[in-house]
């Protein structure tokens, strides 16, 4: 499932787009309000694409490109309402990938996005595996080994057992694994972590006890 973060003023828009997506298996669409609060979750958490309109409170979408430019190679499209020559030079002068005109087909857009998405994904560097003890995390099969045996494991409980893998030792709040996870979703209770990493522990058996839980904080990972 690829993770897309689509900033967007325009509400209708978004609520729309949100919708489209919740119908499809492939991409993973995250929203932002504005440019502002593009930033944060640009800086708190980690996407395989970026779908930024360019005109919005804020920061606007060329000011985020050069943020996201400076923090990796995302590919990064712009969705306007029109593209002057100038701006669509400077645009790609910036590191983008491609524009959407508005108004625009959800269909083709998502099309457009996950051809971008899989021609990146092939062209980047295999993940290295992540390893302790008993357990192997693959981040590009997003598989799970225990002793050398693969384990089933659902697409969240990878997520927090990779975080937790990613910061060993390390007391991380339950805030900042609801943030990771679920990206703040104001829909989802921040309660489901405990409820998840409990279901973590029944599928990592006799490892379950490398998740210590410290109470009134969150979880570390020994």
């Amino acid at each position: 499932m690829y993770k897309v973060l689509f900033v967007e003023d325009n509400e209708m828009i978004r609520d729309a787009m949100t919708d489209f997506f919740g119908n499809r298996d492939r991409i993973e669409l995250y929203t932002a309000v504005d440019g502002n609060d593009g930033l944060d979750k640009i800086l708190n958490g980690e996407y395989d694409l970026y779908l930024l309109d360019i005109m919005m409170p804020g920061l606007d979408g060329f000011e985020l490109c050069k943020i996201i430019r400076k923090r990796g190679d995302s590919p990064v499209v712009f969705l306007t309402g029109k593209v002057r020559e100038e701006d669509a030079l400077y645009g790609y002068e910036l590191g983008a990938d491609d524009y959407i005109v508005k108004p625009f087909s959800a269909n083709i857009l998502y099309s457009k996005l996950l051809a971008l998405l899989e021609r990146t994904a092939s062209e980047k560097p295999e993940k290295k595996l992540i390893t302790s003890g008993k357990l192997q995390l693959d981040p590009q099969k997003l598989t799970l080994r225990i002793d050398g045996k693969e384990v089933e494991i659902p697409g969240k409980e990878f997520a927090l057992l990779k975080y937790l893998m990613e910061h060993p030792e390390t007391p991380v709040r339950r805030s900042v694994l609801f943030n990771a996870v679920w990206n703040n979703d104001p829909e989802i209770a921040e309660r489901v972590v405990d409820n998840r990493i409990k279901n973590l522990r029944k599928i990592l058996g006799s490892e379950s006890g490398r998740i210590k839980t410290l109470y009134g904080i969150g979880y570390r990972f020994d």
